[in-house]
């Protein structure tokens, strides 16, 4: 299909795009929910490690971690050791220092990881230290199953090739939700924005 085809294709609304997606089984060997090890706390410590380098370097750190990927086994952690564990994320002195902050955080204010996926608000998240829009979507959305959608550097490149462009995070992340929060249930939506984020990297990896 030639690039003038797509863009009439996808320029309407997000609902056009996802089923473009869609139709390319994308996710056909992925988890139903795309990111591995959904609903668990090291959904966090994964959506850390994950900035600024790639899932391969992510994984090998994660399994330097088995054993410390909930929470009260990774608060046993010492700062050293923790750094040398994610050393193939890259980052370490600083991913480890904000990692151990923001588990220590949740402990004491939400007191285990059961009670934070239930009652932590984006405004929580936010304030923490390395949490930005995209990492505090990604927790909310794969960590406690909320109805976020994730904008990321893959989906912005993935839209440009379609001359749609955005002025910042927000603007993004509503025209993504607003063409698919009225055509699916609700009680589907958080699987829907997880599947549509998962198939917007698969297709920029391809």
């Amino acid at each position: 299909m030639r690039k003038i085809e797509q863009l009439h294709l996808l320029q309407k609304n997000s609902l056009e795009i996802y089923n473009y997606l869609k139709d390319k089984n994308l996710l056909e060997n992925s988890p139903k929910f795309w990111w591995p090890n959904v609903g668990t706390f090291e959904i966090i410590i994964g959506t850390i490690l994950t900035q600024n380098t790639s899932w391969k370097n992510v994984e090998k750190s994660l399994g330097n971690l088995d054993g410390f990927l909930e929470l009260e086994s990774f608060l046993t952690l010492d700062e050293s050791t923790l750094k040398e564990m994610i050393k193939p994320s890259g980052f370490q002195n600083q991913k480890a220092q904000r990692l151990l902050q923001l588990s220590l955080n949740i402990k004491n204010d939400f007191n285990d990881f059961k009670t934070f996926q239930n009652r932590v608000s984006r405004e929580w998240l936010l304030k923490q230290k390395g949490i930005g829009s995209e990492s505090a979507d990604a927790i909310l959305c794969y960590a406690c199953f909320r109805d976020e959608m994730v904008v990321d550097t893959y989906t912005k490149r993935f839209l440009k090739t379609f001359d749609i462009e955005f002025a910042n995070y927000d603007e993004y992340k509503k025209y993504l939700e607003d063409g698919l929060k009225y055509n699916f249930d609700e009680k589907e939506l958080n699987l829907i924005y997880a599947r549509f984020h998962g198939m917007i990297v698969e297709y920029n990896k391809k």
